[in-house]
This record gives C-alpha cells, structure tokens and sequence, in this order.
C-alpha cells in the first residue's frame, strides 16, 4: 500500500470544504490512516516547504499556509499518489479538469485548497513531518477487499 499526505489547507477551512474534500478521497477508494486539525507553525511550514526557499512566492507561500487552521491527513491505498493527485487537479485550478477538488472549488493558483504529495519520496518526508509513527493507524474495512484487489 502507498501513502501519501493531503492537506486541507487554510482556505479550504475558512470555506467549510474540509468534509468534501474528504468524502472525495473516500468515495475514491483510499483509506484514511491519520488526521489532524493543527495551526501550522513558520518553524514547520518552513520545513514542509523548505524546496521553495528563495523563490518570488515563498514567504506569501509560508504567509498563508500559516494564517488559518488545516487538516492532515494521510491516505493509503494502491496508487495512492496517482489517485490523490488526480482527484485534487492542476495545481492552477483554471488548468484543472472540472470534476476535480480544484477544477470545482479553485479559482486562484495561491488558494487551491488542497495540498498532495508529489511522489514516494516527497510523501514519505512529509507524513514523518507531521505524523508520529503511533498517530499513523493500520486497520482493515469491511469494504477493502471490494475496493483493494490484492488485499
């Protein structure tokens, strides 16, 4: 199983969008494994976003990401990068497909609702920067094995 993280950022909270985005990723057949509501602190969104150092938009980046609580959450399911990043679109939500979480609910590149992992390496650093190994649970649905193939 794949994990990755999701974040419902501040405006996605501000908007009352928090369980939609949710519902999305379980309507898609991933699994929840952890969440959290938090205040990100300047100290961890630096970290979390510590790639973007130096670029034009970053201390707007670290600004909003700061200004608002959000939700954590990691995923888990076959896929589960490829899955995410799909049902969140384009990161520009003009550029993204219609039925996504942006295409829908976006309307500007710096409030795009949702963060996701980008890749195997990039979710590992992020779960082990917001989650604990004990805040991450290990369980079965009744509904997996409808879900997961190999399971």
């Amino acid at each position: 199983m794949e994990r990755t993280l999701i974040i419902a950022k501040p405006d996605a909270v501000q908007r009352g969008l928090v369980g939609e985005i949710i519902s999305r990723f379980e309507r898609a057949g991933l699994r929840l494994v952890g969440m959290k509501f938090l205040q990100i602190t300047p100290a961890l969104a630096a970290r979390h976003y510590a790639v973007h150092q130096g670029k034009p938009f970053y201390a707007g980046l670290i600004a909003y990401i700061t200004s608002a609580p959000v939700v954590v959450m990691a995923w888990e399911g076959p896929g589960a990068i490829q899955v995410a990043r799909k049902l969140m679109g384009a990161t520009r939500p003009a550029e993204a497909d219609p039925g996504s979480i942006r295409g829908m609910y976006g309307v500007s590149v710096g409030r795009n609702l949702v963060h996701g992992s980008d890749g195997p390496e990039t979710a590992a650093f992020e779960l082990d920067l917001f989650f604990e190994p004990a805040e991450l649970v290990e369980w079965a649905r009744a509904a997996d094995p409808w879900v997961f193939e190999d399971n």
